[in-house]
């Protein structure tokens, strides 16, 4: 909200308090609001000032500035209303970003705001009439250019004016006709759409016919008839002139000028742009070719940034630059990653001393103010997946030319130097959906990982449906993943006859963990259903005040905590050391007060992270359509996205900053998620504007098989999701009013395992250990060669038995994780090995309730802690869970953790 005082122009009172757009135009050298009815029409003989106001997923707001000149208008009135530009700004904090913006050669970004279009109007503005249309009805002829946001212009009503590039629109009395140049793409002919269905509604009241022309086709229709005979009969439209510009000259070094207080321009020092290079008391124009920006230092004053916009403008002027030549006013502090991009060293992320300084300050405010203000914690509660954690998981674990499935055990344990790959199989709507990851350790070689992604690729294509698909490479783990997982400890290392080879290839120490050798870890969090140990360097420096961890020595254990961990993460670091090891007595050491044998196990003491964890900035998404001119791999921005931005024929990118999307759609040239991942890879690599790290996380997701978190992004509308047709095809028939038809996806039923997918030889089997039940913990290995000539159902959807294909005969695995062979299985005996593998054990010796809970004085020791309940007997299990143990087993595994939880069995 704009702060209000004498000197603030009367119309800014209030700016900026709500989220969206508020117009004001210049009117008699003053500014008049725009109602919202009028919202989107320009008077080509005015200029305008627009304010955007969005809320960030921060909390915070966002507002951005453009002023508007239209073609005809006075240079006084554009004046005006770029120095009510700097004071709006001013009154907002000078936060804000300034665009200029002129008729016909508009910024993407401010055309987003107007969806789908503005029509600028011949004549000048008059508040009095702002609510009437007194314009009488015409016939015009316009232009639409544009396949993500349209920029229309009215063209003479003339044959000529037609060409074989771009779209028109003809609007009559009783009609609008739609001509698409045979060179326009689909894209553009869709949009453009848009347009005709603006027309309809706001200068038809909604009842005119449509008619669509394509440019090249003569059949017998009428409408085609009708639409030539407006022109006076139908005459060839002539070829297009070869363009002059099939090469782009090369694009001048960038330029930074030191503007002085006389508005000259002073280039300083050239070489590497850095940020150093910016003062706080001057002003500066960074000079792009294409773009200018002129940045503002924040101890300027208000006379020295009007000096520096003029000076910008006259440059242009002086220059003879393009009409479209961009022009952004910033002020120290709200600066684009566009213009960021620019300079080599730009930090990147706000200080965390800044932060808490700051957060002190506004403390300190309160309570000058006589509140009693609390630090709030850091730490969210746990957070919520976007999709149903009742699910099923199947990992496996690449090693050379196999894939060996691993069994589900808690806590799970990965490696360092090895690549996993992880399905979830979840029901959504009724369906069972997918969704793989490519888990790829730090110390994981190159080639290593290419095998792992090539492995996925071939389970994703294995079954029905259109599963999504990510890399993760570790240390950047989503915090879903986390949450599929349960409990996972990272080890050193690996266990892989790949990583074996390598190490000796290069003659590098194994470093992989066993009890025998002194090992740090680093426990982390959000709830005992999601929370991980991961091993660090057993050095001093390894610590860090906001964790926990974990030091185990030949001879000792101790458990570390930090000074500012949570109660939260000492509740986790003690369900930790059990986890790991419940036969570990553990030696509590605080921050401050450890013993020298500690720092003896570590090396000695040195110095280490003592800054309080912040929470990160939650970056806003924002969404990119990929092109590629010349093979060269372009990424443009679609500001203001919708779900209607993507597009059947095109490839888009989702940038949520800690992760990356690939929305492939069903029409476009990419062939494979393989291809598609790729993509995102790339565009990581070559993103110089975000500064998006290179190991960011890359899903991989299909139209019409979009998941919840994806979608979660949008405003979403399941019917647009599953449209026949191309882009065009779509929103013609929705235009149309006709029935929208929707594609019929390949997706299966939500069940443990469907016989339509079973290999005809294994259909007589029952769904046994190896099918999708998470107590199960199978293990099998299958080469290289069967996985590429094998139906590749038998991983991603397994049936009960797994096949040892040296031996022929099918294997379960046993409650320790050894393989048994067993054959002659039937129904009565699978469903039998099921419940004794699974859960319980008839041989398992039975303990009492109070010695089995965690919280017993006399708990029994040489048990399973991961599975207290089974110990009971089948009465006091009755007595304590109010249903039987099969019944139990029969929950979902998260159900089965929370009512564990509830008897101190967990």
């Amino acid at each position: 909200m704009a702060h209000f005082n004498d000197d603030l122009d009367p119309a800014f009172r209030g700016a900026g308090a709500n989220p969206g757009l508020e117009i004001w135009c210049v009117e008699n050298l003053r500014l008049v609001p725009v109602p919202k009815s009028s919202h989107g029409r320009f008077f080509s003989g005015n200029a305008y000032l627009v304010l955007y106001t969005s809320l960030l997923r921060s909390g915070s707001p966002q507002h951005e500035i453009h002023y508007w000149v239209g073609r005809d208008a006075k240079e006084v009135d554009s004046i005006l209303a770029s120095d009510k530009a700097l004071e709006l700004d001013v009154a907002l904090g000078s936060h804000a970003v300034q665009y200029r913006e002129v008729q016909g050669e508009e910024t993407q970004k401010f055309l987003s705001y107007f969806k789908p279009c503005i029509i600028p109007i011949e004549g000048v503005f008059s508040s009095e009439l702002a609510d009437v249309d007194t314009n009488t009805y015409r016939v015009s002829l316009l232009t639409c250019k544009g396949d993500r946001v349209v920029h229309v212009k009215e063209v003479p009503f003339t044959r000529t004016s037609l060409n074989h590039n771009d779209v028109f629109i003809l609007d009559t009395a009783s009609k609008i006709f739609l001509f698409s140049g045979y060179n326009s793409s689909t894209q553009e002919r869709a949009k453009a759409l848009e347009v005709v269905q603006y027309i309809k509604e706001n200068k038809h009241s909604g009842k005119c016919g449509i008619a669509t022309i394509e440019d090249g086709k003569f059949v017998a229709d009428p409408d085609v008839g009708e639409f030539w005979s407006l022109f006076g009969g139908y005459a060839p439209i002539p070829k297009d002139l070869p363009s002059n510009s099939l090469e782009q000259p090369e694009r001048p070094a960038t330029k930074l000028f030191w503007i002085t207080t006389q508005g000259k321009l002073c280039q300083p020092a050239s070489g590497l742009l850095v940020k150093e290079m910016l003062s706080s008391n001057k002003c500066y124009m960074l000079d792009c070719e294409f773009e200018l920006f002129v940045w503002m230092g924040r101890r300027t004053s208000m006379t020295e940034r009007r000096t520096s916009i003029s000076a910008a403008e006259d440059f242009v002027r002086s220059q003879d630059r393009s009409i479209n030549t961009k022009l952004t006013f910033l002020t120290e502090g709200s600066e684009t990653a566009s213009f960021k991009s620019y300079f080599g060293d730009w930090p990147e992320k706000v200080e965390p001393k800044l932060y808490e300084e700051g957060r002190g300050k506004v403390a300190a405010i309160f309570k000058q103010h006589g509140y009693d203000v609390k630090e709030l914690p850091d730490d969210d509660e746990e957070g919520h997946p976007f999709v149903d954690m009742s699910g099923a998981t199947k990992v496996w674990r690449v090693d050379s030319d196999n894939l060996n499935i691993i069994p589900i055990v808690e806590p799970m344990k990965f490696y360092s130097g090895d690549c996993y790959i992880i399905q979830y199989t979840y029901p959504s709507c009724g369906r069972e959906e997918n969704l793989f990851y490519a888990w790829l350790g730090q110390k994981s070689a190159m080639e290593y990982r290419v095998q792992a992604i090539s492995y996925m690729n071939d389970l994703v294509n294995s079954i029905k449906g259109d599963p999504t698909m990510a890399q993760i490479v570790e240390g950047t783990e989503p915090l879903q993943l986390f949450m599929i997982l349960k409990t996972l400890i990272i080890f050193k290392g690996g266990k892989s006859t790949r990583y074996k080879m390598f190490i000796a290839e290069k003659d590098i120490a194994d470093e992989t963990y066993d009890d025998s050798k002194t090992a740090l870890f680093q426990v982390q969090g959000t709830s005992a259903y999601n929370m991980q140990a991961i091993q660090v360097d057993e050095v001093s420096s390894s610590l860090n005040s906001s964790y926990c961890y974990i030091l185990k020595t030949e001879s000792s254990t101790y458990t570390w905590i930090g000074n500012f961990s949570s109660v939260r993460d000492h509740n986790l670091l003690d369900r930790m050391l059990i986890l790991m090891n419940p036969t570990w007595q553990a030696v509590l050491v605080r921050e401050g007060s450890e013993p020298d044998s500690f720092w003896n196990a570590l090396g000695g003491k040195a110095e280490h992270s003592r800054e309080k964890k912040i929470k990160e900035f939650t970056e806003d998404p924002h969404l990119f359509v990929l092109t590629s001119l010349g093979g060269d791999f372009k990424a443009k921005e679609i500001f203001n996205f919708s779900q209607d931005d993507l597009t059947t024929e095109d490839v888009l990118i989702l940038d949520c900053h800690s992760e990356v999307y690939v929305w492939v759609g069903r029409q476009s040239s990419v062939n494979s998620k393989h291809e598609a991942l790729n993509l995102g890879l790339k565009f990581l690599e070559k993103d110089t504007v975000r500064r998006l790290h290179s190991e960011t996380p890359v899903y991989v997701v299909t139209e019409g098989c979009e998941p919840p978190f994806f979608t979660c992004f949008f405003e979403w509308d399941p019917s647009k999701a599953n449209m026949l047709g191309n882009s065009f095809e779509r929103k013609l028939a929705i235009l149309k009013g006709k029935t929208q038809k929707l594609e019929v996806t390949l997706r299966s039923s939500w069940k443990a395992y469907s016989t339509e997918t079973v290999p005809d030889d294994l259909k007589s089997q029952p769904n046994g250990v190896n099918g999708f039940r998470k107590s199960s913990s199978p293990i099998s290995s299958v080469s290289s060669s069967n996985l590429k000539s094998m139906d590749y159902r038998r991983f991603s959807s397994p049936p009960p038995v797994t096949t040892n294909f040296s031996a022929g005969s099918p294997v379960y695995a046993n409650s320790n994780g050894s393989v048994d062979k067993v054959s002659n299985l039937t129904p009565q005996s699978v469903d039998s090995l099921q419940l004794n593998v699974s859960e319980t054990d008839v041989n398992l010796v039975v303990h009492p309730y109070d010695r089995l809970s965690v919280l017993s004085n006399n708990p029994v020791t040489d048990i399973d802690i991961t599975r207290r309940e089974v110990y009971l007997s089948n009465e006091e299990f009755q007595e304590k869970f109010g249903m039987s143990k099969q019944a139990f087993y029969q929950l979902p595994k998260w159900r089965q953790n929370k009512i564990k939880k509830s008897l101190q069995l967990f």
